[in-house]
């Protein structure tokens, strides 16, 4: 029976931790987006109308090319959503935004947290289940002296 117990909390802790490896990428992809919206910002708050950036075409290509009218930014809003702002607008819909990527590193941050503390728990109860199973066999084996 202890050794059905012992393989059940061994399954349970190996598929917590792949579930907190798959949260850790998640932050990871998350800390991406937050860095590219920083850049973004960045861009928007130090570019003004006539001047030339490089624009990534794809594949590792760019080209460059004179803003127009810095007052027409077209930010993602999500959801395959988007929106025309003028460029304060556009910055702070971007601000928000990283509000918004860190809001979801918190909690996914607080999930991996959780699962944590119930794998440090689990491994806790294997290594009492593998105590008393050793008990029982120093006990059984001092038995079989008498």
């Amino acid at each position: 029976m202890g050794q059905q117990q012992l393989q059940q909390l061994s399954q349970e802790i190996q598929q917590i931790e792949a579930e907190i490896e798959e949260l850790e990428a998640d932050v990871e992809a998350i800390q991406q987006q937050k860095t590219e919206t920083d850049e973004a910002i960045e861009a928007l708050e130090t570019l003004e109308t006539d001047s030339t950036v490089q624009v990534p075409l794809g594949g590792g290509a760019y080209l460059r090319a004179n803003v127009e009218d810095i007052d027409e930014v077209i930010v993602e809003l999500g959801a395959d959503y988007a929106g025309e702002f003028e460029q304060t607008d556009a910055v702070e819909t971007l601000k928000n935004k990283k509000d918004n990527l860190d809001d979801r590193i918190d909690e996914v941050n607080a999930e991996i947290a959780e699962l944590e503390a119930e794998s440090t728990e689990l491994e806790q109860q294997a290594q009492q289940l593998q105590q008393q199973a050793m008990q029982q066999q120093m006990q059984q084996m001092g038995q079989g002296d008498e």
